[in-house]
């Protein structure tokens, strides 16, 4: 890759070309730490898939679950383990790392560290296109919500870059507008459908919450092909992403295709997003604490933010799954309450960093 840069002098200057051998490369400190803090991702992420398997509602000791996670031997301790625990999280990893990855996305498209799937829409137009599947055709299962959620998601996410860019350059603030607004207008479809069909209703309070628990046996299965397409195509635009952070001009000079970018951009977000809402229902904040927690080890290097939000989105939901079964045991909270306590201090604070006007 060629990197242009200009002359101090003249109104027009005339660009030059610096060859990539000589282009000044990251020190070896800085990408020491990245890869430390990457393993020491890695290391809590680790902690928090075994407690996720070894905590719940009745205690088995450490051993027990080593054994039985091992050597299923038919026990009730067993069956607990391989029939509800280890699928629950295998099903948060999957999500974790969809939402985390789609935030990042997001955030990177719209230059905007605030966007969030939950909170530009795209949750809630996933889950509206799951209340049209229920009430209107009957579908029942994950796999049948999925193309819904995707069709949800994609429509939404287009809407609200269309709105937040209309007849101008996009910022941060109409982004945010355009979310809200078509989170109110998606919300009041949805109570109006649900109000209307008592049987939907019934299935949708119970998958509305944002939880893993007590979903369909090998849903993450089902939804794997989905999932797996997504985290490839975010992982792929890591590059291609660092150069529209330096502007539509600038990414053109070097080689990249700002639209092209742009397109894939939410094709991503609106399989992650789609595929994580049709499993677990609409999850708040991972997709803005994840991106924020990253940028904080790795810089602005968006190859760096995604692998980091690959590890930290899938740590922080099992670690807020396993917040839930604690706090009011041998009660649950869904994580889905969990996250939105966890997220909405962190949204306040970055909104009062940033000091928002709404223009």
């Amino acid at each position: 890759m060629e990197h242009v840069l200009t002359s101090g002098t003249g109104t027009r200057p005339e660009p030059r070309t610096v060859p990539p051998d000589k282009v000044p490369r990251e020190s070896s400190s800085r990408t020491g730490r990245r890869w430390a803090g990457l393993v020491v991702g890695l290391v809590a992420l680790a902690v928090a898939v075994a407690l996720s398997i070894a905590v719940g509602s009745r205690s088995l000791g450490p051993g027990t679950v080593w054994q039985v996670l091992w050597h299923d031997d038919g026990s009730a301790a067993a069956e607990i383990v391989h029939q509800l625990r280890l699928p629950r999280t295998i099903l948060g990893f999957g999500v974790g790392a969809a939402l985390g990855l789609a935030g990042t996305v997001m955030q990177a498209l719209t230059r905007n560290p605030l966007a969030e799937p939950g909170l530009l829409g795209v949750s809630l137009g996933a889950s509206t296109g799951v209340v049209l599947a229920i009430a209107l055709l009957g579908v029942t299962s994950a796999t049948g919500y999925v193309w819904f959620a995707i069709a949800g998601a994609g429509l939404t996410s287009a809407a609200v870059f269309a709105l937040g860019g209309a007849g101008r350059a996009p910022t941060p603030e109409r982004q945010v507008l355009a979310g809200v607004s078509l989170t109110a207008v998606l919300g009041a479809g949805v109570w109006a459908i649900l109000v209307t069909h008592r049987e939907a209703f019934d299935r949708y309070r119970h998958w509305d919450v944002g939880s893993l628990a007590d979903r369909e046996t090998g849903t993450i299965t089902q939804l794997t092909p989905f999932l797996v397409v997504g985290v490839l195509l975010a992982l792929m635009l890591g590059h291609q992403l660092n150069a529209l952070s330096m502007g539509d001009d600038a990414a053109t000079s070097v080689g990249a295709h700002p639209g092209r970018i742009r397109v894939l951009g939410m094709i991503t977000i609106t399989l992650l997003c789609g595929v994580a809402t049709a499993a677990c229902g609409p999850i708040w904040f991972v997709g803005l604490a994840v991106p924020y927690a990253a940028r904080m080890f790795t810089g602005s290097d968006h190859r760096w933010i995604l692998a980091y939000s690959l590890v930290l989105g899938p740590t922080l939901l099992l670690g807020s799954d396993v917040l839930g079964r604690v706090l009011v045991a041998p009660a649950e909270l869904p994580v889905g309450v969990v996250t939105a306590f966890l997220g909405a201090p962190l949204f306040i604070a970055l909104c009062r960093r940033r000091r928002l006007s709404i223009l």
